[in-house]
């Protein structure tokens, strides 16, 4: 079920304040809160909950509040809900008309509001920041008709991968299994294993490759004997078969690849994480997936953001890239301008002007091409403006979807409020009679 969005009644309460009271009623988040339309992202997310049975959980303007002030400080869960019961501009932003001294929900229920309303209500959250963009006059419909389009890498929260230490966790994660399953096990090499590790790690830092290959094969012989103890048993328990068919694929995976494997596994916690090679000289592989941006060429405001995954060409996203920004904006780019990497696109709606591109270019449209490397420090902003930092840690295929959205939106989000900010300053100047965009 779904509570409703809290509605101001203006009463007061004998033993507790009103936020409007001890708040700044001219603050930006005052104003933002203002601007944005609850009921509509309540009914845009709604459809993701069941109406008749369940446990309440928390109002659309409680939970969506907390999404956006998440993306806008870029912090953690955690760190949101520790920061909301301090801060009564926080609670007045997510509706409430007290001072609250306890959070209303946990923290977890963050995290499955994310996963309840996945890509579908987060494209939402992001074209409300639009809209906030063109009420507050940060960007205008004809800038959306010229666009830059760019992809990067959307990096997961993983450790550098070596074949050995996932074959590790494919053992322990073997054993673990089989104990909770009580599946007898003949040796479970927990001692060993982790002793073979260390000492491939030693000899690796020692250049002595030849003491490190033969830890590594020892790895990989405790890795084949727990599947084949495991795959024995599972014929004498069938039932149980169900139960271990991903976990020992994936195990599997681990033990037979090599240098020259295709489809190799990356990470043991993650394994929709890609090695990506994006040509850079200090960091040569990167490990996540590929992620697109599409901001306008003029006003450096982004009105579109996609994960991708099976690491596609750069030229077959340019399509779903654009067509998100006319799902979201209403409107379809006339031009796009692309680096190198874009030959070989499959548009045809919109003129699509590649870098150092000489045919067909005007002098009107040579200066917007300049500005195209203007998307870089953008894509730089999403992923360093965050107290998290620049990695992914959110979880699957949707949590790449979810996280590559997300920037985008803080980015959107703290470019209105200093234009808020400066509206509000030069009010303050002109004795309140200085005109703002929004109204």
């Amino acid at each position: 079920m779904l509570k409703k969005n809290p509605v101001s009644t203006g009463q007061a309460d004998l033993f507790r304040e009103r936020l409007e009271s001890i708040i700044n009623m001219k603050h930006r988040l005052v104003t933002l809160s203002g601007l944005i339309k609850w009921d509509w992202l309540e009914s845009c997310v709604s459809k993701h909950y069941c109406h008749t049975n369940g446990r309440p959980g928390g109002s659309i303007r409680m939970m969506m509040g907390l999404l956006i002030l998440k993306d806008i400080e870029g912090q953690s869960d955690e760190s949101v809900c520790e920061r909301w019961v301090e801060n009564p501009y926080w609670q007045y932003f997510c509706g409430e008309e007290f001072f609250q001294h306890k959070f209303p929900v946990t923290p977890e229920s963050l995290s499955y509001f994310r996963n309840r309303i996945g890509e579908e209500g987060m494209e939402c959250v992001l074209a409300e920041t639009i809209r906030l963009g063109l009420v507050s006059g940060v960007v205008t419909k004809k800038d959306i008709e010229q666009v830059t389009v760019d992809t990067t890498v959307q990096e997961k929260a993983v450790t550098f991968p070596t074949d050995s230490k996932l074959r590790h966790k494919a053992r322990k994660a073997l054993v673990i299994l089989a104990k909770q399953c009580d599946i007898p096990l003949r040796q479970s090499y927990v001692r060993k294993s982790k002793n073979a590790l260390f000492m491939m790690n030693r000899y690796g830092a020692a250049r002595q490759m030849k003491r490190a290959k033969k830890e590594q094969r020892k790895i990989k012989t405790y890795l084949g004997c727990v599947i084949r103890n495991i795959e024995r048993e599972l014929i004498k328990r069938p039932e149980m078969v169900v139960e271990f068919k991903e976990i020992i694929e994936r195990a599997k995976i681990a033990l037979n690849q090599d240098e020259s494997s295709r489809n190799k596994l990356y990470s043991w916690h993650a394994p929709e994480v890609e090695c990506i090679a994006k040509g850079k000289l200090h960091k040569k592989y990167e490990f996540g997936c590929k992620a697109s941006l599409a901001s306008t060429n003029k006003s450096n405001f982004i009105v579109g953001a996609k994960a991708f995954h099976q690491r596609p060409y750069d030229g077959r996203t340019l399509l779903p890239a654009l067509t998100q920004v006319a799902k979201l904006t209403g409107i379809i780019p006339k031009e796009a301008h692309v680096d190198q990497g874009y030959k070989g696109h499959n548009v045809t709606e919109t003129n699509v002007i590649i870098s150092r591109q000489k045919r067909g270019v005007t002098n009107a449209i040579k200066k917007r091409q300049k500005r195209r490397n203007a998307i870089e420090p953008i894509i730089g902003h999403c992923k360093n403006d965050r107290e998290i930092g620049a990695r992914n840690f959110l979880k699957s295929e949707l949590g790449d979807k979810i996280n590559t959205i997300s920037m985008a939106i803080g980015f959107n989000l703290r470019k209105i409020l200093r234009a808020i900010l400066l509206c509000l300053y030069y009010r303050s100047l002109n004795n309140n009679n200085y005109p703002l965009a929004y109204g």
